[in-house]
């Protein structure tokens, strides 16, 4: 696949998201953050260690100090060549050394801590024992939104994300899908993924038949049939940022029921999209998507949430579930994808990924949600 490369962030942008993310934690009653490899410490400085190990890597950020990273002396090198390097002070320590006491220098010793979820319970224990009074929250639970709100360079990653993922439906609506095995159809659309510029594929889900009555399907050597409903639910990351669109086509002509429940999940999507605006609360798109198909019948067969935040990782805050009254800002980004059901019969589940907009909400992904006919 051609096209021009996106702008590479700068070390700006990581000290802007540094000092916010500083700054929303003092504004939570936080002496700070401490954030481990993962989603997080990407987002925040763009460095991913070359592997995750028993040594200590921890960024420590308080709102008026500069940012500290904590590394092994040994991946330093690796660390200073990160993109937000220029934006952060580097400690590192030798194996040997206590990394526990070197970072509890930068902590104040009564305060409370958010920690990113993935910080490993060794390293945590480890701070504990240093300053027996520290206490933590994990991130999630503290800082939920702290990477909800994207920027337009992210919105744009996050647009050329879902227009890929929509190249590669596009793609696997032509193959063959009678007497191959869900693997093999899952296969293709991995193939597909990393061609139209995806560095990572996060699932392939091929649900067909009744195994489509099973949101989480793990693919498997099930021969797809003439007469099956087929559920596709696929993406990853391309440039650092999410994709996962769902699409639920049909091998040869559908039943009258059939086309009754896809079309049904339609409109509870459409109905979902068409809540998006504003300070419109989260659980308000479920409620919407949930009493189009809670109405014709089928609400007990409708089993997860309407939706999920993405960005760089496919599933993170906010979640469009009954009883999240978080309000919508222009720039989150979250899928809309309502599902129908049927243990033993079929399923189906139609999914975008949506974000909000000034006035309302704008798809990222665009394919036809109406119902696809395959071979």
């Amino acid at each position: 696949m051609t096209g021009t490369a996106p702008a590479p962030f700068t070390a700006d942008d990581y000290r802007a998201r540094m000092e916010r993310s500083a700054r929303a934690a003092a504004e939570a009653g936080l002496a700070g953050l401490l954030v481990a490899p993962g989603p997080d410490l990407v987002w925040l400085t763009g460095y991913t260690p070359t592997a995750v190990t028993e040594r200590l890597t921890l960024l420590v950020l308080s709102a008026g100090r500069d940012p500290v990273l904590v590394v092994p002396t040994l991946e330093a090198p690796d660390a200073e060549k990160a993109a937000g390097a220029p934006a952060l002070t580097l400690r590192d320590w030798t194996d040997g050394k206590d990394p526990y006491a070197a970072t509890a220098a930068l902590l104040d010793g009564s305060g409370r801590y958010g920690v990113s979820d993935n910080a490993w319970a060794l390293h945590l224990l480890g701070l504990q024992k240093a300053l027996p009074g520290t206490s933590y929250a994990a991130l999630t639970e503290a800082l939920p939104m702290l990477r909800a709100v994207k920027d337009a360079a992210e919105l744009e990653l996050l647009a050329a994300a879902g227009a890929a993922a929509d190249q590669a439906f596009e793609e696997i609506r032509k193959v063959p899908f009678a007497g191959r095995r869900e693997s093999d159809v899952a296969a293709d659309l991995a193939a597909s993924l990393h061609r139209f510029g995806h560095s990572q594929v996060d699932f392939t889900i091929v649900a067909s038949g009744p195994n489509g009555a099973n949101p989480h399907h793990e693919v498997g050597d099930r021969v797809i049939e003439r007469g099956d409903m087929v559920v596709l639910d696929f993406g990853g990351l391309k440039d650092g940022y999410g994709s996962d669109t769902s699409r639920t086509v049909h091998v040869g002509e559908p039943t009258d029921e059939e086309r009754r429940v896809h079309d049904l999940v339609r409109q509870a999507q459409e109905a979902g999209f068409r809540a998006v605006r504003p300070g419109a609360a989260c659980q308000e798109i479920d409620r919407a998507a949930r009493t189009v198909i809670a109405d014709a019948g089928y609400g007990a067969a409708f089993i997860h949430r309407t939706g999920h935040g993405i960005g760089v990782t496919t599933h993170e805050p906010p979640y469009m579930i009954e009883g999240e009254e978080q309000p919508l800002v222009p720039g989150m980004c979250f899928s809309v994808e309502p599902g129908i059901y049927l243990p033993g019969r079929f399923g189906v589940r139609i999914e975008d990924i949506v974000t909000v907009t000034e006035d309302g909400g704008r798809r990222l992904n665009n394919t036809t949600r109406e119902m696809v006919i395959v071979e």
